[in-house]
């Protein structure tokens, strides 16, 4: 199961409700776990490609629209798809439950293989959520880019949580509903709290929020610049990414990490993904990120990120965004 939840300093609290939630689906089972009061239930199937997506809102109703509701959801899928090239799984199942009272896309959850789908994302969003909420949310795409990786173990839940925090702008990027200034300042923003701390012991054995989320997509900034280096900047993560989706790996797959690994450095002919894996996964690596900054021709400006087009990996962090 992938939460997609504000990423804030609550989510601890969040990972402990992730794990009675799921001993909660075992005892009931996911129809019973999804149940909402009847005052306000509609169903329909929204095709994005080949796939197809069976979403069903229930709860409260809603200020804004069912055609509002079916177009945010249709946004968020074909950025995804964009991204990988295919939506990750043929079949999934999304449960909108609108609580009363609340404004905004509160929280997600993910599920492989589930009811009969390969994927099911529950959605809570607020009474009053407004068009411009649905226009600026990025949880259910977190939610989405989840369906296109297999389980992975416990221990590395970060590269689960890893690649969609890092997938989730630049697919929102390319489907146009995110500047580049916008995906840069996010990243130079949230970064450094995926940075070891002092008791850190390597990704895979450190579950603090800040390592889950932000280390993992540290590693993915890390692995994407490594990877464009040594393929001249031929190719990139979002290729590594989307050989997995290709080789038939889904989140109602479970795979091992190497597994995983192998399939998408073999797409890149590097071995960027499984050394950075044996060197992050027990050991507290520090990234320069100040130095990393400068080296991609990042800086704070007084009105938002700045671009050095001269810098030294300036076309490595155009091609992240436009590969």
């Amino acid at each position: 199961m992938r939460d997609g939840n504000d990423l804030s300093a609550n989510c601890v609290l969040q990972h402990c409700l992730k794990a009675f939630a799921l001993f909660l689906a075992s005892l009931l089972g996911m129809g019973h776990l999804l149940a909402q009061p009847a005052a306000y239930r509609t169903t329909d199937v929204l095709k994005v490609g080949s796939s197809s997506i069976n979403v069903v809102i229930s709860g409260a109703k809603p200020d804004v629209s069912y055609d509002m509701l079916l177009a945010y959801v249709g946004d968020a899928a074909r950025a995804v798809s964009h991204y990988y090239g295919t939506f990750p799984v043929d079949r999934a199942q999304l449960q909108i439950v609108v609580v009363p009272g609340r404004a905004g896309v509160l929280q997600g959850t993910t599920w492989g293989d589930r009811d009969g789908f390969p994927a099911v994302v529950l959605l809570r969003i607020g009474e009053h959520t407004s068009q411009d909420d649905l226009r600026t949310d990025w949880k259910l795409t977190h939610e989405f880019v989840h369906t296109a990786l297999p389980s992975l173990p416990d221990d590395q839940h970060w590269l689960e949580e890893g690649i969609a925090t890092y997938v989730e702008p630049i697919a929102r990027y390319q489907s146009g509903f995110l500047t580049k200034q916008q995906v840069w300042w996010g990243m130079v923003d949230g970064m450094p709290n995926g940075e070891p701390g002092n008791t850190d012991l390597g990704l895979d054995n450190t579950h603090t929020w800040g390592r889950t989320y932000w280390g993992g997509a540290l590693f993915c900034l890390v692995a994407d610049i490594q990877i464009r280096q040594q393929t001249k900047n031929a190719l990139g993560l979002q290729d590594a990414l989307a050989a997995i989706v290709r080789a038939h790996g889904s989140i109602k797959d479970e795979w091992p990490i190497e597994r995983v690994l192998l399939v998408a450095d073999k797409r890149t002919g590097t071995t960027v993904l499984e050394d950075l894996y044996k060197s992050w996964r027990a050991t507290p690596v520090k990234v320069d990120l100040i130095g990393l900054w400068s080296q991609l021709g990042i800086s704070n400006g007084p009105k938002g990120v700045l671009f050095d087009d001269s810098a030294h990996l300036a076309d490595v962090r155009d091609s992240i965004l436009h590969p």
